[in-house]
Protein backbone atom coordinates (compact mmCIF):
# COMPACT_ATOMS: atom_id res chain seq x y z
CA UNK A 1 0.00 0.00 0.00
CA UNK A 2 1.03 3.86 -1.11
CA UNK A 3 1.37 5.94 1.32
CA UNK A 4 -1.00 8.71 1.31
CA UNK A 5 0.24 12.34 0.87
CA UNK A 6 -0.83 15.62 0.75
CA UNK A 7 -1.00 15.56 -3.42
CA UNK A 8 -3.78 13.11 -3.30
CA UNK A 9 -5.78 15.14 -0.85
CA UNK A 10 -4.87 17.78 -3.27
CA UNK A 11 -5.84 15.54 -6.35
CA UNK A 12 -9.22 15.04 -4.64
CA UNK A 13 -9.84 18.18 -4.08
CA UNK A 14 -9.40 18.90 -7.48
CA UNK A 15 -11.97 15.75 -9.01
CA UNK A 16 -14.52 17.01 -6.00
CA UNK A 17 -14.06 13.03 -4.68
CA UNK A 18 -14.87 13.33 -0.71
CA UNK A 19 -12.63 11.34 1.70
CA UNK A 20 -12.98 10.45 5.02
CA UNK A 21 -10.75 10.94 8.41
CA UNK A 22 -10.81 10.12 11.94
CA UNK A 23 -9.13 10.70 14.75
CA UNK A 24 -6.98 7.66 16.10
CA UNK A 25 -5.05 6.77 19.32
CA UNK A 26 -3.29 3.16 19.41
CA UNK A 27 -2.19 0.90 17.04
CA UNK A 28 -4.88 -1.53 17.04
CA UNK A 29 -8.01 1.02 15.86
CA UNK A 30 -5.06 2.58 13.36
CA UNK A 31 -4.73 -0.58 11.58
CA UNK A 32 -8.15 -1.64 11.42
CA UNK A 33 -9.03 1.70 10.20
CA UNK A 34 -6.16 1.54 7.84
CA UNK A 35 -7.52 -1.91 6.30
CA UNK A 36 -10.69 -0.85 5.83
CA UNK A 37 -9.38 2.37 3.86
CA UNK A 38 -9.37 5.42 6.13
CA UNK A 39 -6.48 7.48 4.52
CA UNK A 40 -6.02 10.57 6.94
CA UNK A 41 -5.63 10.08 10.74
CA UNK A 42 -5.39 12.70 13.27
CA UNK A 43 -3.75 12.17 16.99
CA UNK A 44 -6.27 14.74 18.22
CA UNK A 45 -5.76 16.36 21.77
CA UNK A 46 -9.64 15.03 21.91
CA UNK A 47 -7.41 12.29 23.57
CA UNK A 48 -7.49 14.46 26.91
CA UNK A 49 -11.40 13.86 26.94
CA UNK A 50 -11.51 10.66 25.51
CA UNK A 51 -8.44 8.77 26.40
CA UNK A 52 -8.07 10.36 29.39
CA UNK A 53 -11.07 11.63 30.89
CA UNK A 54 -10.53 15.24 31.33
CA UNK A 55 -13.01 17.90 30.79
CA UNK A 56 -11.29 19.81 28.13
CA UNK A 57 -8.30 19.32 26.20
CA UNK A 58 -5.81 21.70 27.86
CA UNK A 59 -4.03 19.38 30.27
CA UNK A 60 -2.75 17.54 27.05
CA UNK A 61 1.03 17.36 27.10
CA UNK A 62 3.16 17.36 23.93
CA UNK A 63 4.73 14.12 25.56
CA UNK A 64 1.14 12.57 25.68
CA UNK A 65 0.55 13.13 21.98
CA UNK A 66 3.96 11.74 21.11
CA UNK A 67 2.70 8.64 22.47
CA UNK A 68 -0.26 8.19 21.25
CA UNK A 69 1.54 9.53 17.51
CA UNK A 70 4.02 6.42 17.84
CA UNK A 71 1.41 4.37 18.56
CA UNK A 72 -0.71 5.23 15.85
CA UNK A 73 2.18 5.39 13.55
CA UNK A 74 3.06 1.70 13.91
CA UNK A 75 -0.66 0.40 13.74
CA UNK A 76 -0.78 2.69 10.18
CA UNK A 77 2.11 2.77 8.35
CA UNK A 78 0.85 4.09 4.82
CA UNK A 79 -1.95 6.88 6.42
CA UNK A 80 -1.29 10.71 6.08
CA UNK A 81 -0.81 11.11 10.19
CA UNK A 82 -1.50 14.49 11.58
CA UNK A 83 -0.70 15.46 15.16
CA UNK A 84 -2.29 18.05 17.44
CA UNK A 85 0.30 20.81 19.06
CA UNK A 86 -1.57 20.94 22.10
CA UNK A 87 -2.53 24.03 24.42
CA UNK A 88 0.01 26.48 25.07
CA UNK A 89 3.22 24.33 23.05
CA UNK A 90 3.42 26.73 20.23
CA UNK A 91 3.07 30.24 22.47
CA UNK A 92 6.45 31.31 20.97
CA UNK A 93 8.34 30.69 17.36
CA UNK A 94 11.67 28.89 19.78
CA UNK A 95 9.13 26.33 21.64
CA UNK A 96 6.66 25.66 18.24
CA UNK A 97 9.54 24.58 16.41
CA UNK A 98 10.65 22.26 19.18
CA UNK A 99 7.32 20.86 19.55
CA UNK A 100 7.07 19.78 15.91
CA UNK A 101 9.79 18.71 15.48
CA UNK A 102 8.92 16.57 18.29
CA UNK A 103 5.76 15.18 16.84
CA UNK A 104 6.93 14.93 13.41
CA UNK A 105 10.23 12.54 14.87
CA UNK A 106 7.33 10.35 16.31
CA UNK A 107 5.83 9.33 13.05
CA UNK A 108 3.72 12.57 12.42
CA UNK A 109 3.44 13.71 8.52
CA UNK A 110 2.18 17.09 9.70
CA UNK A 111 1.45 19.13 12.37
CA UNK A 112 -1.80 20.50 13.70
CA UNK A 113 -2.74 24.16 15.43
CA UNK A 114 -5.56 26.28 16.35
CA UNK A 115 -6.12 29.93 15.51
CA UNK A 116 -6.02 32.43 12.58
CA UNK A 117 -4.22 35.08 10.80
CA UNK A 118 -1.77 36.00 14.00
CA UNK A 119 -0.12 32.44 13.21
CA UNK A 120 0.44 33.20 9.89
CA UNK A 121 3.98 34.03 10.65
CA UNK A 122 4.20 30.56 13.22
CA UNK A 123 2.89 28.48 9.75
CA UNK A 124 5.33 30.55 7.52
CA UNK A 125 7.90 29.37 10.05
CA UNK A 126 7.18 25.83 10.19
CA UNK A 127 6.77 25.28 6.75
CA UNK A 128 10.05 27.34 5.74
CA UNK A 129 11.50 24.58 8.01
CA UNK A 130 9.81 21.35 6.39
CA UNK A 131 7.01 20.67 8.93
CA UNK A 132 3.84 20.72 6.67
CA UNK A 133 0.63 22.31 8.75
CA UNK A 134 -3.27 21.59 8.66
CA UNK A 135 -4.94 24.97 10.62
CA UNK A 136 -8.21 24.85 12.66
CA UNK A 137 -10.38 27.70 12.40
CA UNK A 138 -14.12 27.85 13.78
CA UNK A 139 -14.67 26.04 17.44
CA UNK A 140 -11.22 25.55 18.47
CA UNK A 141 -11.30 23.68 21.71
CA UNK A 142 -7.98 24.97 23.31
CA UNK A 143 -10.02 28.56 23.19
CA UNK A 144 -13.09 26.98 25.15
CA UNK A 145 -12.30 29.65 28.30
CA UNK A 146 -12.31 32.23 25.69
CA UNK A 147 -15.47 31.41 23.75
CA UNK A 148 -17.60 31.00 26.93
CA UNK A 149 -18.23 27.26 26.23
CA UNK A 150 -18.02 24.85 22.80
CA UNK A 151 -20.34 27.16 20.85
CA UNK A 152 -20.97 27.34 16.50
CA UNK A 153 -18.97 30.08 15.56
CA UNK A 154 -19.09 32.19 12.35
CA UNK A 155 -22.70 32.68 12.46
CA UNK A 156 -23.05 36.46 12.11
CA UNK A 157 -21.34 38.18 8.91
CA UNK A 158 -18.67 39.73 10.75
CA UNK A 159 -17.03 36.70 12.03
CA UNK A 160 -17.80 35.23 9.18
CA UNK A 161 -15.69 37.39 6.92
CA UNK A 162 -12.97 37.31 9.56
CA UNK A 163 -12.77 33.39 9.43
CA UNK A 164 -12.63 33.49 5.64
CA UNK A 165 -9.83 36.13 6.31
CA UNK A 166 -8.14 34.20 8.83
CA UNK A 167 -8.48 31.30 6.13
CA UNK A 168 -6.70 32.87 3.41
CA UNK A 169 -4.20 33.95 5.56
CA UNK A 170 -3.04 30.47 6.99
CA UNK A 171 -3.09 28.93 3.55
CA UNK A 172 -1.10 32.08 1.91
CA UNK A 173 1.16 31.37 4.95
CA UNK A 174 1.79 27.77 3.75
CA UNK A 175 -0.66 25.74 5.67
CA UNK A 176 -1.48 22.10 3.47
CA UNK A 177 -5.02 21.61 5.56
CA UNK A 178 -7.72 23.32 6.63
CA UNK A 179 -9.87 21.86 9.62
CA UNK A 180 -13.49 23.47 9.89
CA UNK A 181 -15.30 23.15 13.05
CA UNK A 182 -18.75 24.00 14.41
CA UNK A 183 -19.51 26.67 11.89
CA UNK A 184 -22.40 27.42 9.42
CA UNK A 185 -22.84 24.96 6.23
CA UNK A 186 -22.95 28.62 4.14
CA UNK A 187 -19.59 29.77 5.23
CA UNK A 188 -17.83 26.35 5.17
CA UNK A 189 -18.78 26.22 1.80
CA UNK A 190 -17.13 29.77 0.85
CA UNK A 191 -14.43 28.72 3.08
CA UNK A 192 -13.75 25.52 0.88
CA UNK A 193 -14.46 27.41 -2.69
CA UNK A 194 -12.33 29.81 -1.70
CA UNK A 195 -9.13 27.92 -1.01
CA UNK A 196 -6.61 25.56 -3.06
CA UNK A 197 -5.65 23.62 -0.31
CA UNK A 198 -8.55 21.05 0.69
CA UNK A 199 -10.67 21.63 4.05
CA UNK A 200 -11.89 18.72 6.67
CA UNK A 201 -15.29 19.45 8.31
CA UNK A 202 -16.33 18.64 11.30
CA UNK A 203 -19.85 19.76 12.16
CA UNK A 204 -19.78 22.04 9.20
CA UNK A 205 -21.81 20.38 6.58
CA UNK A 206 -20.84 17.89 3.42
CA UNK A 207 -19.51 20.68 1.76
CA UNK A 208 -15.73 20.71 2.64
CA UNK A 209 -13.47 18.34 1.00
CA UNK A 210 -13.06 16.23 3.82
CA UNK A 211 -15.16 15.05 7.15
CA UNK A 212 -13.48 13.78 10.36
CA UNK A 213 -14.70 12.00 13.36
CA UNK A 214 -13.40 11.66 16.84
CA UNK A 215 -13.60 7.87 16.80
CA UNK A 216 -15.98 7.41 19.93
CA UNK A 217 -18.20 9.41 18.48
CA UNK A 218 -18.33 7.61 15.57
CA UNK A 219 -18.82 4.49 17.64
CA UNK A 220 -21.73 5.60 19.72
CA UNK A 221 -19.57 5.53 22.55
CA UNK A 222 -18.87 8.55 23.19
CA UNK A 223 -21.45 9.00 26.64
CA UNK A 224 -23.66 11.61 27.89
CA UNK A 225 -23.69 15.05 25.53
CA UNK A 226 -22.82 13.38 22.21
CA UNK A 227 -22.37 16.32 19.72
CA UNK A 228 -24.79 17.52 17.08
CA UNK A 229 -22.66 17.02 13.90
CA UNK A 230 -21.60 13.07 15.23
CA UNK A 231 -23.47 10.22 14.28
CA UNK A 232 -23.49 6.61 15.46
CA UNK A 233 -22.07 4.41 12.62
CA UNK A 234 -21.70 1.02 15.13
CA UNK A 235 -25.50 1.13 15.34
CA UNK A 236 -26.46 0.86 11.93
CA UNK A 237 -23.20 -1.17 10.65
CA UNK A 238 -22.94 -3.79 13.84
CA UNK A 239 -19.61 -4.06 14.06
CA UNK A 240 -16.71 -1.55 14.28
CA UNK A 241 -15.29 -2.82 10.56
CA UNK A 242 -18.40 -2.16 8.91
CA UNK A 243 -19.63 1.23 11.05
CA UNK A 244 -15.99 2.32 9.35
CA UNK A 245 -16.85 1.17 6.10
CA UNK A 246 -20.23 2.76 6.40
CA UNK A 247 -18.62 5.73 7.84
CA UNK A 248 -16.72 6.40 4.70
CA UNK A 249 -19.09 5.17 2.10
CA UNK A 250 -21.94 7.74 3.50
CA UNK A 251 -19.02 10.84 3.31
CA UNK A 252 -18.01 9.84 0.00
CA UNK A 253 -21.59 10.04 -1.12
CA UNK A 254 -22.32 13.43 0.26
CA UNK A 255 -24.64 11.59 2.67
CA UNK A 256 -23.12 12.34 5.74
CA UNK A 257 -23.39 14.84 7.25
CA UNK A 258 -27.00 15.48 6.57
CA UNK A 259 -28.71 18.32 7.76
CA UNK A 260 -29.49 17.23 11.06
CA UNK A 261 -25.68 17.10 11.72
CA UNK A 262 -25.25 20.44 10.27
CA UNK A 263 -25.37 24.18 11.72
CA UNK A 264 -27.84 27.00 9.46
Amino acid sequence: MKMTTISHLRAKKQQQSKFASITAYDASFARLFEQEGIQVMLVGDSLGMTMQGHGSTLPVTVDNIVYHTQCVRRGAPTCLLLADLPFMSYATPAQTFESAATLMRAGANMVKLEGGSWLAETVKGLTERAVPVCGHLGLTPQSVNIFGGYKVQGRDEDSAEQLLRDALALERAGAQLLVLECIPVALAQRVTQALVIPTIGIGAGNVTDGQILVMQDALGITGQGTPKFAKNFLAQGGDIRSAVSGFIHDVEQGLFPGPEHSFQ
